[in-house]
């Protein structure tokens, strides 16, 4: 009997994990249904193309899209480039140039953290459109419902995402045990759906063949061309299997994908395609019009409650992505609460969530329907899997030592589809398209722009006076007279340095000023690694220097959030007590004037509002405010 529980025991943790994966990772390409198939054949018809011919090459391209871009690139290839266990372009990225290789490729570098930065920031441009088109396109069913209430669409939807929003505080934890069985029921009432339209209409099969794609593309380039900005549609979230694979796993993503989520998708589309050619005035709506009219309020419910999962893993997502950000030093701190003490990425950020509720209201509000929002989506998500598959060959020549032809040949051909989506999307850029790339732009444009400011800044005060001579120069003040040693007082004194090699700011300001030091002064240094995790064995290295100072640096992943409290713990695992109810934290604070000199006029604005607007220091290592000293100086920038 214990054999068999304790063999069933890790079965049953990847069935949970499976099942969570389904409800967190697979929400937005799980509702891609609702619009995809129906965005497509509305081109073909307007078009006059439509037909059997437009029906079945549609489906055709919809499939293999599918199969290659997720199937293939993501599921088969991109999870397994983990960074510790962890996902997303910021880990792949890190994963292809690590810290230690900085110098020997330093143009390579530079280059391809540009691509990845740019795929992160353009994930900002998704995670504003993808809540609003995924809500209004649930909603929109209940047009076919009820046509008389098709004025409450837009108040509906707007009130679904204020609610979204408000609850984002609260946390996914308590919540999240139940997003799993509701996209279970989502996905298997989707693919029931289609397949009874394939029992009836078995004919739609031949979509299954490639060449019905193909040959669709070659007898009507024009208007296939125009399509294909459609047909993505139905890969969008594609990229948050892998962003979330530190989540979950990896194997528990690819049951979900090939044993559940694949089958259900292909079998709707395929239902909708066989739906449309039995009738053709089914194109209005293929996805509600699958469902007979008593069963379409329930379906309109559970693809709302889906939509809302689908966006509220989307949030999650840009929430996670901020935190890397920030912890990568590509955006200045701000308050992150984190709403589970044992999970570390259930973290809520009000100024994220403030924004983003903000720009998908107004979407829903000036675009009024999902086909319009349509039009404004996938040049975002295209330009970001594109960046992911360049990032990839990186981590393929380099990491996994694939040959040159090997490593190309791939990623050409993903390349070469993704392109031609682009291509397509690019026509979008009237019609809204412009809205993410703006986003995106903005927010790479803000990522750089904080980057070259706080390295401006940490170089200008590189000429500070160093470490080791300001300890030498203590000594020997107190040699040479004793009268000019400063005067030591009890306790310890923490001094938060950004340059291991140079005396803290505030430590020569407070002696130079109030001429006194402590008995014991803690210089200590917080460091981002290029890894998601440390472990905690090698959190902190210690360094005993003379004259009661000690120099301690504390390492953190890209994932982790640095707190005073992990510091103390890895400091008594040395056999170092440090209380901070006891001590005083000295806190450096630039305040930065804009000059002639140094960053361009644009960016020295931009780089000064957004120091002025980053999270205190204190708050952000969640230091005692009581415990805590700020001193300033001017910089010129």
């Amino acid at each position: 009997m214990d054999k068999d529980t304790g063999a069933a025991s890790p079965r049953s943790k990847k069935l949970a994990l499976t099942l969570a994966a389904l409800g967190v990772v697979f929400g937005d390409i799980g509702t891609s249904p609702l619009y995809a198939f129906k965005e497509s054949i509305a081109h073909s018809v307007h078009s006059g193309t439509g037909g059997a011919e437009a029906v079945l090459g549609i489906l055709s391209l919809i499939l293999w899209s599918l199969i290659v871009l997720v199937s293939i690139k993501y599921v088969g290839l991109i999870l397994r480039a983990d960074n510790h266990g962890e996902g997303g372009i910021l880990a792949l990225l890190n994963l292809a140039f690590p810290a230690k290789d900085a110098g020997s490729r330093q143009k390579g570098m530079v280059i391809m953290t540009a691509v990845g930065l740019l795929g992160a920031a353009l994930l900002y441009g998704d995670g504003v459109i993808t809540p609003a088109i995924s809500v209004l396109s649930a909603v929109e069913g209940l047009k076919l419902f009820a046509p008389g209430l098709a004025h409450l669409i837009l108040p509906i939807a707007v009130g679904i995402l204020i609610g979204l929003f408000s609850i984002q505080q609260f946390g996914t934890g308590a919540i999240g045990k139940f997003f799993g069985p509701i996209i279970l029921i989502w996905f298997f009432s989707i693919g029931f759906l289609g397949l009874l339209q394939v029992v009836k209409f078995p004919g739609v099969i031949a979509a299954i063949n490639p060449l019905a794609g193909l040959g669709f593309l070659v007898h009507h380039p024009a208007i296939s061309f125009v399509i294909l900005g459609s047909v993505f549609l139905s890969v969008t979230g594609g990229e948050a299997l892998y962003a979330d694979m530190g989540h979950f796993g990896r194997i528990p993503i690819r049951t979900a994908w090939r044993f559940v989520v694949l089958p259900s998708l292909a079998l709707n589309y395929l239902g909708q395609g066989a739906l449309v050619l039995a009738n053709p005035a089914a194109a209005e709506n293929p996805f509600y019009l699958l469902a007979p009219g008593w069963a379409t309020l329930p379906l309109v419910i559970l693809a709302t409650m889906a939509t809302v999962i689908a966006s509220q893993a989307l949030i999650s997502g840009v929430f996670s992505l901020t935190t890397s950000a920030i912890q990568m030093g590509y955006l200045p701190r701000i308050q992150i609460f984190h709403t589970n003490y044992e999970k570390s990425g259930q973290i809520y950020i009000p100024a994220i969530n403030t924004a983003l509720a903000a720009a998908c209201i107004t979407l829903v509000i000036v675009f009024k329907s999902s086909s319009a929002l349509a039009a404004a989506y996938g040049i975002a998500v295209t330009l970001t899997m594109l960046a992911t598959t360049l990032l990839f060959y990186c981590v393929a020549r380099r990491n996994w030592g694939w040959s040159l032809p090997h490593a190309l040949g791939v990623c050409l051909i993903f390349a070469f589809i993704e392109i031609l989506f682009l291509s397509s999307n690019l026509l979008k850029l009237l019609h809204g398209g412009w809205i993410t790339v703006v986003i995106g732009g903005a927010i790479f444009y803000l990522m750089t722009t904080w980057k070259i400011g706080r390295t401006f800044v940490r170089e200008k005060s590189a000429n500070a006076l160093s470490l080791p001579d300001f300890i030498e120069s203590i000594s020997m003040s107190g040699v040479l007279n004793p009268a000019f040693a400063p005067h030591r007082v009890s306790g310890t004194a923490v001094f938060l340095s950004a340059s291991p090699n140079v005396t803290p700011g505030a430590l020569t300001y407070n002696l130079t000023h109030n001429h006194v030091l402590h008995e014991r002064n803690i210089v200590l240094t917080i460091t981002l690694e290029k890894i998601p995790y440390v472990a905690e064995s090698e959190r902190v290295e210690v360094r005993n220097l003379s004259e009661g100072f000690l120099q301690v640096f504390a390492k953190f992943g890209f994932m982790e959030v640095p707190t005073i409290k992990k510091i103390v713990a890895g400091l008594k695992a040395k056999d170092i007590e440090l209380h901070p109810d006891k001590c005083t934290f000295f806190l450096g604070r630039e305040t930065l004037i804009k000059s002639q000199v140094g960053l361009s006029p644009l960016r020295a604005r931009v780089f000064i509002a957004m120091a002025r607007n980053a999270q205190n220091a204190a708050q952000f290592f969640r230091l005692p405010s009581n415990r805590t000293v700020e001193i300033g100086k001017q910089f010129d920038i």
